[in-house]
């Protein structure tokens, strides 16, 4: 105990001197670096592939990182009988002789952090696991962490205040050594349990911790109003390791969009505002961490498609409506023929849509309106669900929806299950994609499903409108569902977005919906490339709110891109932003109408106003 008392003393004092770089992710950067099976348990690197873990240590300390994370995040006891593992010690231990021959290799003052995460599956009483089973597996990996001979131990990512107490609780019952406790934060501030940074104070000022703070939670935006919120009221050293903002798949692989730079741009901005520890977390790099070092150093305190369409106005014939006994929607009779107007809606996180349907209905006294968007978990947040949002609109408000549809959420059973109810109800505009990442939302241990690819729900509700299901087996009567599919005009790799969109376009898509789309090159390339949109193109529209919004959106938000001249006009803007944002989508559309069937509009922070001005400035509908 008494070598225990030292070094948490040393530790404590490092801490007083100044701030102090920690490293980047462990585990997204092993991923970055190997050639690895889907599934693989990282953990077990350390044992199986020692030389990738400890070589990634190595990087991270001559980048300049001063506390480096052993690999060990998901080595307890639950999550690693997930990946049939048993020898717990043995994985804890060797991860910690890899951290200590990284330092002793490089010979620089170095702090080796045993890294803990949450146990992967809720508490009692939503889940099966009892506090006293929690600590139990907490102390076994905490004993395996000491044993090996870590600095201090990391408590990271923990959704909720429950669990970050019995993980605690199960440290200071076998030792004195320094804690450094982190939870991580949705994009509405909250933990995903719920916790204000406000309750994240109150319940854990009274422990004896080296640090608090938070990490993964999103971007360096995000995490920066985390800071904000926590910084002035702490009484411990606050710690910060945000991610590289959102991930995206690029080449069927994970990837982040935030760049070095970026990142230690607001690396200064977190020190200004009292942090202490920074670091890294999902997606950083060595890269990443150079960059933050030099702002610590400096502070003081492809492929075509056949179209079917070969001019502009014949692009907006809408394809032959399916053989069914319901009449096509109305907005399956105006795509193509005029030029069709849609809007997002988020549904609430509650039930009562009172406020939703009032803004609405005092948006449509002015400004017309074809169809609203009803979203589906957007960023994986627990919200309403998209066809509850979109029957209710179209009953109160009659108006048509469409029915976001993520194939990430559902099993075939449910996705059955769901468009049969979305035809009962009235519902038959579907928009397919592919859905958010669960990890990146409220239930981050929730898991992805994705029985069916967005080309093959697509398939699927097309022979729905034929009367069979995917089985083949005969429903009540055919369907007459209107299909949309998801394309990226600004994807890494267009010529995969293109195959990607070709298997849409056979599976029987009846038109495209775009994410977001700044610049209006973008669509020209694209149109170019393809020799024209083989179906009716909705083009996505955000009119952007500010300067700092742009910068967000372009560095932390995957398939987002704002071209550079863009982002200094909103810069230029000063406090005239918003009314720049209208500017700038109005000369979108405006450079695009020709080869569009129609607009998707995303009204940013819910502000209709901008809305209006848009769809007010469009030129006559009657082509």
């Amino acid at each position: 105990m008494a070598q225990e008392t030292d070094q948490k003393n040393t530790f404590l004092q490092r801490l007083q001197d100044g701030p102090i770089l920690a490293d980047g992710a462990i585990g997204t950067e092993l991923y970055r670096r190997g050639n690895f099976p889907s599934g693989i348990c990282f953990e077990e690197l350390s044992v199986t592939n020692p030389d990738i873990v400890r070589q990634v240590h190595l990087e991270y300390i001559e980048a300049g990182a001063e506390i480096i994370e052993t690999n060990t995040f998901g080595a307890n006891r639950i999550k690693l009988e997930q990946n049939g593992i048993e020898n717990v010690q043995e994985i804890n231990q060797r991860a910690v002789a890899l951290a200590h021959e990284a330092r002793n290799l490089t010979g620089q003052e170095v702090w080796i952090a045993g890294a803990i995460g949450p146990l992967g599956k809720p508490l009692s009483p939503l889940g099966t696991i009892e506090p006293e089973q929690a600590q139990e597996v907490f102390r076994e990996q905490v004993q395996a962490l000491l044993e090996g001979g870590v600095d201090l131990i990391l408590l990271e990512t923990f959704p909720s205040l429950q669990e970050i107490h019995e993980a605690i609780t199960a440290v200071q019952s076998i030792s004195d050594i320094p804690i450094v406790a982190q939870l991580t934060f949705t994009e509405d501030d909250h933990t995903p349990s719920g916790d204000s940074p406000e309750d994240v104070l109150e319940a854990l000022q009274s422990y004896d911790l080296a640090a608090l703070g938070a990490n993964c939670s999103g971007g360096s935006e995000s995490m920066l109003r985390i800071v904000e919120a926590l910084g002035p009221n702490l009484g411990v050293p606050l710690s910060v390791m945000p991610n590289a903002g959102f991930p995206s798949s690029v080449d069927d692989r994970v990837a982040y969009a935030s760049s070095p730079a970026y990142m230690a741009e607001y690396t200064g901005q977190m020190l200004d505002h009292g942090a202490i520890i920074v670091g890294g977390c999902c997606g950083t790099t060595p890269d990443h961490l150079a960059a933050m070092r030099s702002v610590l150093n400096q502070h003081s305190g492809g492929t075509k498609l056949q179209s079917a369409r070969s001019s502009t106005r014949a692009s907006r014939k809408r394809r032959a409506a399916p053989q069914a006994i319901v009449e096509p929607t109305n907005l399956a009779k105006k795509m193509g023929n005029e030029f069709v107007v849609t809007m997002e809606v988020h549904p609430p996180r509650g039930f009562d849509v009172g406020a939703n349907m009032q803004d609405l209905r005092k948006l449509l006294s002015t400004t017309p309106i074809d169809a609203f968007n009803a979203t589906d978990v957007p960023l994986a947040q627990a919200r309403l669900s998209a066809l509850a949002m979109s029957t209710l609109i179209q009953t109160r408000l009659g108006v048509e929806a469409i029915f976001h549809m993520g194939t990430r959420y559902r099993s075939l059973l449910a996705i059955q299950s769901d468009l049969l109810g979305a035809h009962a109800l009235g519902v038959r505009n579907v928009a397919v994609f592919m859905g958010d990442p669960p990890s990146m939302g409220d239930y981050p241990m929730s898991t992805s499903i994705s029985d069916v690819t967005s080309s093959g729900l697509i398939k699927l509700i097309k022979q729905a409108n034929t009367g069979l299901d995917l089985s083949d087996r005969p429903i009540d009567q055919p369907t007459s569902f209107f299909v949309g599919c998801a394309l990226n005009l600004e994807a890494p790799d267009m010529g995969k977005e293109f195959e990607s969109l070709e298997r849409k376009v056979a599976a029987g898509a009846d038109f495209i919906w775009t994410q977001s789309v700044f610049d209006p090159e973008a669509v020209e390339r694209s149109y170019k490339e393809l020799g024209g949109f083989p179906l009716p193109l909705v083009l996505g529209v955000l009119p952007l709110r500010s300067f700092r919004h742009a910068e967000f959106l372009h560095n932390e938000v995957p398939g987002i891109v704002i071209p550079e001249q863009m982002r200094k006009r909103m810069k230029d803007a000063q406090d005239e932003g918003a009314a720049m944002g209208v500017i700038l989508a109005q000369e979108l559309l405006q450079a695009s109408y020709e080869k569009i069937a129609g607009t998707y509009l995303v009204p940013a922070f819910g502000r209709y106003d901008a809305i209006a001005e848009i769809v007010a400035s469009l030129p006559s509908n009657n082509l």
